[in-house]
């Protein structure tokens, strides 16, 4: 089991879009089980994308409502409905914002072998599907708050009101 550190916001590759898997070899699946190895080895972690342990690769793997998988190369499609919900994020640990997210996701990409696959949820699946896509483009669950509670979120971020590990 290799439980790969997570990058915290600062980081350079957390903003940083990611660039397409063309390579569908032992590398890759490696880093999917790298990937599922980090976010089963702590409790309560809905998902984990691959620049979240800094590599820029589109690969995410999820585990919420009971559905656990990986997507590689995904494209989200999302409802109009939407719901507002407490999110956080491991790479801004400790730190939970209202954010509105669409009721219904649903992801297509393909797996680690470059078989098609797609992945549909609602409720906390499509808010983790959504939350782990961003990643792979840069964005942070932050980055979608408006009004009062962005001003509060980067008021938060900017005095270091969320908890860095520390270094050894």
């Amino acid at each position: 089991m290799t439980m790969r550190p997570i990058r915290i916001l600062g980081d350079p590759v957390l903003r940083t879009p990611c660039p397409p898997v063309t390579t569908f070899d032992a590398d890759l699946r490696a880093l999917v089980t790298d990937l599922m190895d980090t976010l089963l080895g702590e409790p309560g972690r809905a998902g984990v994308a691959a620049p979240q342990i800094g590599v820029s690769a589109q690969v995410f793997v999820y585990d919420a409502d009971g559905h656990r998988g990986h997507v590689v190369n995904p494209t989200l499609e999302v409802s109009e409905s939407t719901e507002t919900d407490d999110e956080g994020c491991l790479s801004i640990p400790g730190l939970y914002f209202p954010t509105r997210r669409a009721l219904h996701a649903t992801v297509h990409g393909v797996d680690q072998h470059g078989e098609p696959l797609t992945v549909t949820g609602t409720g906390f699946l499509a808010r983790a599907l959504q939350h782990e896509t961003d990643h792979l483009t840069g964005r942070l669950y932050v980055d979608t708050l408006t009004g009062d509670v962005r001003r509060r979120a980067l008021r938060e971020i900017r005095a270091g009101r969320f908890d860095r590990p520390r270094q050894r």
